[in-house]
């Protein structure tokens, strides 16, 4: 009996490393080069993964992102997130609720998500992340969704990385690796943390990706 069950062990897990190593790989490599799921300007990308929140306890955290720029292997994403309405104030994270996050993964195609300057999301009347008549005005198409992505203007992208070592920070926010997300289906982030010689490295963190839609 004891053999049985370990083999029955044994057989199971190499179910799980074949699927995890083999088949999942073979499956993304196969998926990343579609029309519909290749990396390219516009993309959304779902991922999500389990950390350890502030009371110390495990909890899945959702993200959805949209592909703003690509400059190399620079891959610069930006959060998909909902305007607030004035009396009913939304945290603004980085994630989302797992209903948010299946929702928008059923209907990401057909939902308005608005590019907002980030600038503009300062101006107006009331606290920050929230539809105000500011933003009505310049983007009105708000009124019909207030799903947004912070957006830079067009004549600061695909440019050279800053010569001001001051500015090098800011230009590596939400950056990661176009190699290790089309090669190991991971976002692993540039950063200038811990850099010596002035040039970016890719950071030991990384998030999986559960999925890219076009």
């Amino acid at each position: 009996m004891k053999k049985i069950i370990l083999i029955s062990v044994i057989v199971v897990i190499a179910f799980y490393v074949l699927k995890e190593k083999v088949y999942k790989p073979y499956m993304w490599k196969k998926a990343i080069n579609t029309k519909e799921h290749q990396l390219q300007l516009g993309s959304f990308i779902f991922s999500k993964e389990t950390g350890i929140n502030g009371s110390q306890s495990y909890q899945k955290y959702y993200f959805v992102f949209k592909v703003t720029e690509i400059n190399g292997d620079y891959v610069r994403l930006s959060v998909i997130r909902q305007l607030s309405q004035k009396d009913n104030l939304k945290e603004s994270d980085f994630s989302t609720t797992s209903d948010q996050y299946k929702s928008l993964k059923q209907n990401i195609k057909n939902l308005t998500i608005t590019p907002v300057l980030s600038e503009d999301l300062y101006k107006g009347d009331g606290q920050r992340f929230t539809l105000n008549q500011y933003l009505l005005n310049k983007y009105p198409v708000l009124k019909q969704s207030a799903y947004y992505y912070e957006d830079i203007p067009e004549e600061s992208k695909n440019k050279p990385m800053p010569e001001n070592p001051n500015d090098l920070e800011m230009y590596f926010s939400l950056v990661y690796s176009k190699k290790e997300i089309i090669e190991n289906r991971k976002l692993v982030p540039w950063t200038m943390t811990n850099s010596f010689n002035g040039k970016p490295s890719l950071s030991q963190y990384s998030k999986n990706i559960d999925l890219i839609v076009n």
